[in-house]
């Protein structure tokens, strides 16, 4: 399955790489470092401490190589249709009126991050407001029961 991301998604991880790479390495280093002058590394906490966030941080920075190298940019494309790229706006519709409105940035499922407003194709929200139009409703089971929403708009 490919990894679809858009271009500033890209960037954020190459930014993360880089961070890792560059700046956390070494405060790892200097972490090992200073535990080291402690002694004895069999009893030493601040040196198993340090050993297993080098472990985390090494094994993050494969994940984001791997992640890199397979990853598709996709660019928006204007439609008429919810698709990724696309922002939408969709509102809660209680009886015959819409209750309240959220804004949603149809996204990869890298870059997902529902708390601000990014949602892939493949989330259970993604999945159930995808080829809608502006003044489609849509149902949403939620662990609560189905919400019906309203499409208000697509950017």
């Amino acid at each position: 399955m490919e990894n679809r991301i858009t271009k500033e998604g890209l960037e954020k991880l190459k930014k993360e790489l880089d961070d890792l790479k560059t700046v956390k390495r070494k405060e790892i280093a200097e972490r090992l470092k200073h535990a080291i002058s402690f002694g004895d590394l069999s009893e030493n906490a601040a040196y198993s401490e340090a050993k297993e966030a080098q472990i985390f941080l090494e094994h993050r920075i494969s994940e984001l190589e791997q992640l890199i190298k397979k990853v598709v940019v996709f660019e928006a494309v204007k439609s008429d249709k919810i698709q990724i790229g696309s922002v939408v706006t969709i509102g809660e519709v209680a009886g015959n009126k819409t209750t309240s409105e959220e804004k949603y940035t149809v996204v990869g499922a890298t870059e997902a991050d529902p708390l601000r407003g990014k949602v892939s194709p493949e989330s259970p929200l993604g999945k159930a407001m995808m080829n809608h139009k502006a003044g489609d409703s849509f149902t949403f089971n939620t662990p609560g029961g189905k919400i019906k929403y309203k499409v208000l708009k697509i950017e």
